[in-house]
């Protein structure tokens, strides 16, 4: 559950009522993660609360309605110290759209899987170049600027992707596209020879009524 340990961190520096949270999250790990949905963020709240790892408690405003305050407990830091040193590693496969769009293309055929590769390709270069000024905008944020660098390494692979993509799957897709084909050849050729087969017979009958 990554987004209820980074709220742990959030809240290792000082108590933090929910949008205070919202806000520095979106301000640490910037434009690249997206938006911090506040609903969802005080789901994760409440469930911090339950496990025991956040505490809560109601802090009177004057001029405002009483606002919940939410504190790091010895047992939320060490959560967050576990989790946080211990290694990353990827439990669900890796998932992307464009390995399902790749299968279509090469079922429709090579010129399909060019005009993907060709149109995937530009999205890549675009994504580059927004995401090479947003590594200028962000230059003076050290944990937005490697999440960035993180992007750009990830899109870099994917334009190496796509070479891969050509050159393997270039020849499946015309293998594929020929076999398509074959039936459909072969129908009309059976076709033909029916119809000649019918014409000799209906020639050999003329000559046998005339004889």
């Amino acid at each position: 559950m990554p987004l209820h340990h980074a709220v742990l961190a959030l809240l290792t520096r000082r108590p933090n009522h929910g949008y205070e949270l919202k806000a520095r999250f979106e301000e640490a790990v910037g434009p690249q993660w997206g938006g911090l949905n506040i609903g969802h963020l005080y789901q994760i709240l409440e469930r911090l609360v339950r496990d025991g790892y956040v505490s809560r408690s109601q802090v009177t405003q004057a001029d405002r309605p009483d606002k919940n305050l939410y504190t790091l407990t010895e047992a939320g830091e060490a959560e967050l110290r576990s989790w946080a040193t211990t290694a990353w590693v990827r439990v669900g496969g890796f998932r992307d759209e464009l390995f399902l769009k790749l299968l279509g293309a090469v079922a429709l055929g090579p010129q399909a899987l060019t005009t993907l590769i060709d149109s995937q390709r530009q999205t890549y270069l675009s994504e580059l170049a927004g995401l090479a000024q947003q590594r200028r905008a962000h230059a003076a944020e050290p944990l937005v600027a490697v999440l960035i660098d993180a992007a750009i390494a990830h899109t870099k692979a994917d334009l190496g992707l796509l070479d891969s993509a050509a050159q393997h799957l270039g020849p499946l897709a015309t293998a594929q596209s020929a076999q398509a084909q074959a039936p459909e050849r072969s129908h009309a050729q059976v076709q033909g020879d029916t119809d000649e087969a019918g014409g000799h017979g209906g020639r050999r009958g003329d000559r046998t009524e005339s004889a």
